[in-house]
């Protein structure tokens, strides 16, 4: 499915910031089963520094300075990614044997999802989460069945109600009041997984979404997505079963689906991570600015189709090199800062934790997750 996104921050300042540092995650990943076509980030006022690296997952991420005083700031990503169909794998490895793998041997073979194990700030280990989770995992049991069994049993046991948490409210919490939004329901999954020894990591996105009957779709009228993965080992092939490779499995308790390489060629994966914190859309460190209003706006859509190219008539060359330029000069602060990157997408929210440290203030980021 090709896919076309736009996300749309802006950070309205009162008194104006005098300087500013920025970190963006809005590039999704670019991956087999995730083809980035196209990506654009605008950044405005423009800044006086830029850069594109890769973090330790794998994510892509824009570093930018801003040097000017400004009382606005407008960051706007657009994108678009082919997706692919998804599907379950036939992964019958039981749910201790992959407990066991985790647990420390000498001289065992490491395996990179283990750090996917351990707590982190937002999904931590607790036995409540241990509690929540057991009933879906009985002795002998396949563990992507009892992960499934486990991602249905939240899809049943809680409500989704925007405004009933905030981006900072504990997995705990939620997982007691029984209701949140869909970053609070990815957060229990892992913490459930996590807690029963197995290894879950955060994913940041976009699903494709509908109008209700008889209205339309407004522009910007989207939100930003979040599920879990669980990790599935490598099975060797046996009279009944195949080989199956080392995967991710996704699972989006918010709308009971899962699947391999995403719950459905409708999402989009924007980047992965412990937790929300390690993929935040939007964080800074800025100078003034005491209070500001955040607005953001989303738009998940069908791309349009690509026409067919026709014969260039006489003098186009002409034209195509002035367009080529004038589209180089605009693009200057896109993802071309980073070499091999062809497509983008991310929808950036609203996060309400600012730290102010005597006039400079921290933004933790921005997301609207649901």
């Amino acid at each position: 499915m090709r896919l076309a996104i736009s996300h749309e921050t802006v950070y309205e300042y009162q008194p104006a910031v005098e300087t500013a540092q920025h970190m963006a995650y809005l590039t999704p990943r670019n991956t087999p089963d995730q083809q980035l076509l196209s990506h654009r980030l605008e950044i405005t006022p423009q800044p006086t520094q830029t850069s594109a690296t890769r973090d330790v997952f794998g994510n892509t991420r824009h570093f930018f300075a801003l040097q000017v005083p400004h009382r606005r700031l407008r960051v706007v990503a657009t994108s678009e990614v082919l997706t692919q169909p998804s599907n379950l794998p036939h992964n019958l490895i039981a749910w201790e044997a992959v407990r066991e793998r985790f647990r420390y041997h000498a001289g065992a073979t490491f395996d990179a999802a283990n750090e996917f194990v351990f707590a982190s700030s937002m999904a931590p280990h607790h036995s409540d989460f241990a509690s929540y989770a057991r009933p879906s995992f009985p002795p002998g049991q396949g563990l992507l069945l009892c992960a499934l069994d486990l991602m249905h049993r939240i899809y049943r046991d809680f409500t989704y109600e925007s405004l009933s948490t905030e981006v900072n409210t504990p997995a705990l919490q939620a997982l007691a009041q029984r209701k949140g939004v869909c970053q609070d329901f990815a957060h229990i999954l892992v913490a459930c997984l996590r807690s029963m020894g197995l290894a879950a990591r955060y994913v940041s996105g976009y699903l494709l979404t509908a109008a209700a009957p008889g209205t339309v779709k407004l522009r910007g009228s989207d939100a930003s997505h979040a599920w879990a993965s669980v990790y599935l080992p490598a099975q060797s092939a046996t009279a009944t079963t195949p080989a199956f490779e080392a995967s991710w499995v996704d699972l989006d308790p918010t709308n009971d689906r899962a699947g391999w390489p995403s719950p459905g060629e409708d999402y989009v994966t924007l980047a992965i991570g412990r937790d929300f914190s390690d993929v935040s859309p939007m964080r800074g460190v800025i100078h003034g600015g005491a209070s500001h209003v955040l607005t953001v706006g989303v738009t998940v859509e069908p791309a349009a189709p690509i026409e067919p190219p026709r014969r260039p008539a006489q003098g186009a060359g002409q034209s195509q090199t002035q367009s080529q330029s004038q589209s180089q000069s605009q693009d200057q602060l896109t993802s071309n800062t980073h070499p091999g990157l062809q497509s983008a997408q991310f929808d950036a929210s609203s996060l309400k934790s600012n730290v102010q440290m005597s006039d400079w203030h921290f933004n933790r980021g921005d997301a609207n997750t649901r």
